[in-house]
């Protein structure tokens, strides 16, 4: 997420009545309902994810142990064993 600086995009007069609630503060602003994107639409990391998670199944369908998963993608035994039940 990036932030914008209000001047550029509302109205001199709208940054003057939110600056009555929220004077030099940090506010989010929620996408209107029906306008989210279901996460990892917009890049490419769910499919990537998708991909680490299904070569640590056939890794260890071939023999290769938690722990030694665990070190090779630098993830914890227990978050290797819940990809592994989600076969």
């Amino acid at each position: 997420m990036s932030y914008i600086k209000a001047e550029e995009i509302l109205p001199e007069e709208l940054i003057r009545q939110i600056q009555e609630y929220a004077d030099g503060v940090y506010i989010y602003i929620p996408r209107k309902p029906g306008t989210r994107h279901p996460w990892g639409q917009k890049t490419d990391y769910k499919a990537e994810l998708k991909a680490r998670n299904d070569r640590i199944r056939s890794d260890y369908a071939a023999g290769v142990g938690v722990a030694l998963l665990s070190r090779r993608y630098h993830l914890s035994e227990k978050s290797i064993r819940r990809i592994l039940q989600k076969s």
